[in-house]
């Protein structure tokens, strides 16, 4: 799941009233405890120093083996659930694993609270607008600030050390309402994202994997990306994936998060997948996430995922055949009270060992003493020395607005009509639903902010405004078109900031169309009709829409999407408009037109096209049918010029002497033989920006594999953002690993290495590469 899936802690029960029961119990309390959730006080208890456990000095896993020697039965299973039990004897408290982090410290989740001590921290753009930057050292530098102020508001008795985040679910379908957590749909950048993100929450000074500031948490594991569309809902529905698909598009991110980011932990979804619900699916938890990528850390359900294979899915005939089956299958922790109220009864049955109930214990111990949960009092402790201070410091506060800023696209701009003059701009007309919006610029997940900074006081703050409203929420049942007109008639120039929020899409709420909402099309077209100066759109969502009357209006001069930009949107929107910030952005998603929905079902998961059928495929790598726009477009101010200056043409593998490729005619050959390693190819490009002005740029390196095994028409093999200064220019390199980078998986879901031409791209330049044996 995303942060904690689960609003609720009963399927059953409605969402969005827990939501706002939660949320209100959140804002009222005005202050709590002041001093940090910790086992081992040997200050307080001498007699705790002598308790292996306690012992700082031994290894982790004789520590943990220490611990679970001392529990009886009925303790092990309540260190099975989020609200974890304390064993007052031992020295160990009640623990609360359930915090979110999503963009930001949440206050969604039990574990974390916001008072008068620390009223607020950092929110960040959302997930899709950060991704919208590719820029990875921004996905780290992000991760770092949020697990700070994390550990921060630890210490003051605020926050857990576990945070269930980030999302790196594939945004495969652009009506999902969570689309707006992850970072896109293409699995390179996803992957990226959870490896920098991972990286940036869980850093520690000396860098040792047995040492975490925090825990952070991929999910949703896996093929997750439906919520409630039509009657299909997320406890009910059958993800059915194939093999080809699963290990291709939705299995990377979570490979990438485990391996490459050293995760801590790892969440199941409440779906199922090919008829197994993945949180008792031996092979996706035990087999996949711990066999074959050695996970270091626990495997958690998202929040009631085993009360809903039990009681919504029936998977299981007893309660007690669902907790042994969990447990069997490899999960450790379970959000909610389902395993805390079944497992003796199932132990008793004989359905499931004691030995498996220490073994997934074991895993949650670990990842606790890794953090320093039993090493005593944190103030002794690396870390130990943040506090309120280190929280919505200026500099965490412009780094969100930075974020804000890398992440905007530029979507259209006729004859450079942004940015706008602040000079010859004296009245610029602000209409729209979220034109003076403040929640919603956070989305989901979200936390107190510092502060906000809507779009209207961020516009107000360069020219005088005249702000009309246009509807009285983005749902826009009847646009007030009049005065908004009137408005724009007399203004040198008009932003018109329109779009979604949660009402639209959110989790549990899938959206049907990909229309904008209600009458906003009809506000925008009437107002664009009048305007005296430039009209500015401006789209604020999480997912696209289909804007083509807007794209081929001649009166609409500029269109930008701003995602939900977090705390600092308003002013990022500004330096954007007015050109101190020249944009950067790129669409990490498609833009599909409305005919996209009216013939691809939500629940239909396949990836590739089938001709026999019309069904045009998803995602940029292997969808044929028109775009609004696609992925990776973005304009700016700038224009910049690529240049190739080093590839090589021919690769040749070296395969072992007598093998099959040399008496057949192979089109590919498996990506891990022996062989097939080291094969690393230099690619250099010099990139000069041509205009007078800075700018940040992003380089995609495409690859266009031979048709063989379904491979997509396209595909990511790597990006890196620069930023260059007026006339300047820089050489890019890229490390491909052919093996690796330029393979593709086949239709029994291994990976092949297609031999013959494979086309390179990065913008114009094209460059043909021969791989032969």
């Amino acid at each position: 799941m995303a942060p904690a899936q689960n609003r609720n802690r009963a399927p059953k029960v409605s969402v969005l009233f827990l939501f706002l029961t939660y949320c209100s119990l959140q804002h009222s309390s005005s202050s709590a405890q002041s001093s940090p959730v910790f086992a081992c006080d040997v200050v307080s208890n001498p007699s705790l120093a002598s308790l292996g456990f306690c012992n700082t000095s031994l290894g982790i896993d004789l520590r943990v083996g220490d611990l679970v020697k001392r529990l009886t039965l009925q303790e092990k299973i309540t260190f099975l659930v989020d609200s974890a039990g304390s064993v007052s004897r031992l020295g160990i408290p009640k623990y609360e694993w359930w915090s979110e982090a999503l963009h930001g410290v949440s206050y969604v989740g039990p574990g974390t609270h916001f008072s008068n001590v620390v009223p607020g921290a950092t929110s960040f753009p959302q997930v899709i607008l950060t991704a919208a930057s590719f820029n990875a050292s921004l996905f780290q530098a992000i991760g770092k600030v949020v697990s700070t102020e994390a550990r921060a508001m630890y210490n003051v008795g605020l926050a857990g050390l576990t945070f269930w985040s980030p999302n790196i679910n594939i945004f495969r379908d652009p009506r999902w309402g969570r689309g707006q957590e992850t970072p896109g749909e293409d699995p390179l950048l996803a992957s990226k994202y959870a490896t920098g993100y991972v990286k940036g929450l869980q850093q520690t000074d000396g860098g040792s994997p047995n040492r975490l500031k925090v825990a952070a948490c991929c999910k949703h594991y896996t093929a997750y990306d439906l919520d409630n569309w039509k009657g299909t809902d997320r406890y009910h529905f059958n993800a059915m994936v194939t093999k080809q698909d699963l290990d291709d598009t939705f299995q990377p991110p979570f490979k990438s998060c485990v391996i490459d980011g050293n995760v801590a932990s790892v969440m199941c979804s409440y779906n199922q997948v090919n008829g197994k619900p993945t949180c008792a699916d031996p092979d996706l938890l035990a087999g996949v996430i711990r066999g074959q990528w050695k996970l270091n850390g626990y495997i958690v359900s998202d929040c009631d995922s085993v009360d809903v294979l039990y009681n919504s899915q029936h998977y299981t005939k007893t309660p007690e055949e669902a907790a042994a089956k969990s447990i069997l299958a490899g999960l450790d922790l379970n959000c909610g009270s389902f395993l805390g109220k079944h497992t003796e009864a199932a132990v008793k049955a004989g359905l499931v060992n004691e030995s498996a109930i220490d073994n997934a214990i074991s895993n949650n111990f670990a990842t606790l003493m890794r953090l320093g949960f039993f090493d005593g009092h944190p103030s002794k402790q690396p870390y130990g020395q943040l506090g309120p201070k280190d929280v919505c410091t200026q500099a965490n506060q412009d780094l969100a607005l930075d974020a804000a800023r890398q992440g905007i696209v530029l979507l259209k701009n006729t004859a450079g009509s942004l940015p706008l003059s602040p000079t010859a701009i004296k009245n610029l007309a602000v209409i729209g639903p979220n034109a003076n919006v403040t929640k919603t610029m956070i989305g989901n997940y979200e936390g107190t902010p510092c502060k906000y900074t809507t779009p209207l006081q961020g516009l107000a703050a360069v020219v005088a405004t005249t702000y009309q409203a246009g509807c009285s929420n983005v749902q826009c049942g009847t646009a007030q078109v009049d005065d908004a007109k009137k408005a724009a008639a007399s203004a040198d120039a008009t932003v018109l900031v329109m779009g979604a929020d949660q009402s639209i899409e959110a989790e549990g709420r899938d959206r049907l169309d990909l229309l904008l909402p209600g009458q906003q099309q009809l506000l925008i077209t009437e107002v664009a009709k009048v305007a005296k100066g430039p009209v500015i759109l401006i789209i604020m969502s999480g997912g696209g829409f289909d804007v083509s009357f807007a794209k081929n209006d001649p009166k609409i001069k500029s269109i930008l999407w701003v995602g939900y930009p977090g705390q600092a949107g308003g002013a990022a929107i500004a330096d954007v408009c007015f050109g101190r910030y020249n944009p950067s952005g790129r669409l990490p998603m498609t833009w599909y037109p409305q005919s996209y929905v009216e013939k691809v079902p939500m629940t239909n998961m396949n990836m590739r096209p089938d001709a026999s059928n019309g069904y045009p495929g998803r995602t940029y790598r292997f969808y044929t049918g028109e775009t609004v726009y696609a992925f990776g477009d973005g304009l700016s101010y700038s224009t910049m010029n690529h240049e190739l200056v080093r590839a090589p043409k021919i690769v040749a593998i070296p395969l072992e002497e007598g093998h099959v490729c040399y008496s057949s005619n192979c089109k590919s050959v498996d990506a891990v033989e022996q062989s097939c390693q080291n094969l690393n190819l230099d690619i250099h490009l010099r990139v000069k920006n041509n205009a007078s002005i800075s700018g940040g740029h992003t380089i995609f390196l495409f690859s266009t594999p031979p048709s063989v095994h379904k491979s997509p028409q396209k595909h990511l093999l790597a990006f890196e953002k620069v930023f260059l200064k007026g006339q300047e220019e820089a050489l890019v390199s890229f490390k491909v690993d052919a093996c690796k980078d330029l393979s593709v998986v086949d239709e029994l879901g291994n990976r092949k290495l297609a031999l013959g031409d494979h086309l390179l791209h990065v913008g114009n330049l094209k460059h043909s590469l021969t791989i032969r044996i």
